[in-house]
């Protein structure tokens, strides 16, 4: 019997045992991951590049690199389409066998099935006060009688008398530009300041357009949002999975990736630059292109993110923020030139990066709190930021707290069997007869509902939404008891065990697939959500103990996945505590929000900064009632808490489940 090899495709997250001698390309069809591979096999099209990730991967326990390959060097017909500026460790997946252990990226250009983000842009009111305004001057030509004014005091006092703007500085690249701007403009030139302190770029002749960038990065997902800082409006939206994920699925592993690698905060660093470059290039590719840089167009640029992500992009040594007592190297808001760190845009311009609040809650953290104000509200409100690193703040005008919970990748369907990103082939929605077991389901690209009598409909895995679903259905049809722990023997042949004795529930059948083999969901895959489900009730529960709350008035739920799960199906599995299900809402994008509202409004960079001290953190880790809280939320809904208005639905639906639920 052949050998298999533990292989795993990022930024999918598809894994699995392969056999040795598969190529990386057949390796990858068997798994469900979405590989160009224009040419069927043939070697002629280039559309298959991969990269074959080097080291030793603490969290998977994993050792990859070239030696698992043969041939161990690039073939005659791979270098016919492997360029340098592919950079290092590409492969093509036809032409390579696997012999070993491997993690391999498939780039962003090599994925068939293009993920989808889902982190559009909601309308937000806001008062325009941009950081960056564009002024348009013209200049009386000089001549021999005024030799002994130089351009930039010209400049500078046209701006005084003009606008009344006194004692502004030049950027120094900008300087080196502006004789020729204003020769090429006629003397009429545009000059764009920053704060009203420093001009950071002029123009030849009059330009109206003034483009700004609000960028969220996520730990799996990134996402810019172009905005005309004169009307306040998103004129495009980029987004792409974060380019960072191979080296680590969620913070900590980043975290160690950095500590145990000599190079791996700079690779991690150098990945998301690229990567936000190419969000650069494409978001304004619709709109304007200048020369070589299309992103010489855009005048300023916000971003949040978690605090490792915030650290790794700044170059700054994560390591502390992974110990005790979980230091940061800066909490405050920094402005750092675009050309400091190698973004695109105009080089002169500035990068506002958003404080963060703690060690674990970041500046996307921020970005929420700026957008939804809990600070101004009477009611007590729970607001959940969903994802890889799950942060929630609590509170009302009087009192707010934070805090951050390692849900892990399980959300975004990573270490589920089938689980895998959310793209074309992904069930997305899930809905089970509590008489029968028999589900249906909705697959992304597909408009309609699927049932099994009606035949192929080609999924692939499951994306995080439908764990969600799948696992709060398969609790209310009463398949899982309130443990997690499988019931069988209840009258489906769709609840089975596995090849090692294992439970599992076949949510689509082979026949239906597009990989050949049945799609379920495993006893592990149960556990997985418990674990993430129960890290996010425990903060919030801790809080509330904290702040002598006994109950909920509202729960937000933000980001791109929070703003993506069902509502009755996040209640149901106890994510967070019993609240009416119309108190349950769902807001958006909310760091990014916050991202946006900092771009095109200076005063909520100030807002931000008092804010982020002003919230108060708690620490739920070392609270000593912690692992009990925990255990107790790992139960769905919950061991001991009551759910009186999840009861209450359930006994409306006539679901199985209601019988269990403490009212």
């Amino acid at each position: 019997m052949a050998q298999k090899f533990k292989v795993i495709f990022q930024p999918a997250g598809r894994r699995g045992e392969i056999e040795e001698g598969t190529t990386i390309l057949k390796a990858a069809q068997q798994l469900g991951v979405d590989l160009e591979a224009l040419c069927g096999d043939k070697k002629v099209c280039g559309k298959c590049k991969v990269r074959i990730e080097e080291g030793y991967f603490e969290k998977d326990n994993l050792e990859s690199g070239m030696a698992h390959i043969t041939p161990l060097e690039p073939t005659t017909d791979e270098l016919k389409h492997i360029k340098p500026e592919d950079g290092p460790g590409i492969r093509l997946a036809c032409s390579c066998e696997i012999h070993g252990d491997l993690k391999v990226f498939v780039p962003e250009r090599s994925r068939a099935g293009k993920q989808v983000v889902r982190k559009a842009a909601k309308d937000i009111i806001i008062a325009l006060d941009p950081a960056v305004k564009k002024y348009t001057l013209t200049l009386t030509p000089p001549t021999l009688h005024d030799m002994t004014t130089g351009d930039y005091e010209r400049i500078a006092a046209a701006m005084e008398k003009d606008y009344g703007l006194k004692g502004l500085k030049f950027d120094y690249l900008t300087l080196r530009s502006t004789q020729d701007a204003l020769r090429e403009g006629e003397w009429t030139i545009t000059v764009t300041v920053w704060m009203d302190k420093e001009i950071v770029k002029v123009e030849p002749g009059h330009v109206d357009v003034c483009y700004g960038l609000a960028v969220d990065v996520g730990t799996t997902t990134c996402v810019g949002y172009l905005c005309d800082l004169s009307t306040g409006k998103v004129i495009n939206t980029e987004s792409m999975m974060n380019p960072q994920v191979p080296y680590g699925e969620d913070v900590m592993s980043r975290i160690t990736y950095a500590m145990t690698n000599p190079e791996g905060l700079k690779t991690m660093q150098d990945a998301i630059i690229t990567g936000l470059n190419e969000i650069i290039d494409k978001v304004v590719s619709e709109v304007r292109k200048d020369g070589a840089n299309p992103g010489y167009s855009i005048d300023d640029l916000t971003i949040v993110f978690n605090t490792a992500m915030h650290h790794i992009f700044l170059g700054m040594n994560p390591t502390y923020i992974g110990r005790s007592p979980f230091i940061p190297a800066v909490q405050q808001s920094l402005d750092i030139k675009a050309r400091d760190l190698g973004l695109r845009i105009n080089p002169g311009s500035y990068i506002h990066v958003l404080p963060i609040e703690a060690g674990f809650v970041g500046a996307d953290n921020v970005g929420v709190l700026i957008a939804q104000e809990p600070y101004n509200q009477d009611e007590n409100v729970l607001i959940i930021d969903i994802g890889t690193n799950g942060e929630l703040l609590l509170g009302n005008k009087n009192r707010v707290c934070s805090t951050s919970c390692a849900t892990g990748p399980a959300f975004e369907g990573a270490q589920i069997k089938f689980g895998m990103r959310a793209a074309p082939g992904a069930i997305e929605k899930v809905k089970i007869d509590y008489e029968t077991k028999e589900p249906k389901y909705k697959v992304i690209g597909k408009a309609d509902w699927h049932t099994h009598i009606e035949g192929k409909i080609n999924a692939k895995g499951i994306c995080g939404s439908a764990i969600i679903d799948v696992i709060a259905e398969m609790c209310k049809a009463g398949i899982i008891d309130k443990t997690g722990k499988f019931v069988m023997d209840i009258g489906t042949n769709r609840v089975r065990k596995d090849a090692e004795g294992k439970p599992e529930y076949v949510l689509a059948w082979a026949e239906e697939t597009s990989i050949n083999a049945d799609i379920t969901v495993t006893q592990g895959d149960v556990r997985a959500l418990q674990l993430a489900k129960g890290a996010l009730y425990c903060g919030a529960k801790l809080m509330m103990k904290k702040m002598g709350i006994e109950k909920l008035d509202r729960v937000e739920l933000a980001g791109a996945f929070g703003s993506h799960i069902d509502r009755e199906a996040s209640l149901t599995l106890g994510m967070f505590p019993d609240v009416p299900i119309d108190k349950v809402v769902v807001v958006g994008n909310a760091a990014g929000d916050g991202a946006r509202m900092a771009l095109l409004n200076k005063g909520k960079r100030i807002e931000a900064d008092e804010r982020a001290r002003w919230v108060e953190f708690v620490e739920i880790a070392t609270d000593p009632t912690f692992e009990k809280e925990f255990m107790q939320a790992m139960h769905i809904p919950h061991m001991k808490d009551k759910y009186p208005n999840l009861k209450a639905l359930l006994e409306e639906q006539k679901a199985p489940m209601a019988a269990n639920i403490k009212g």
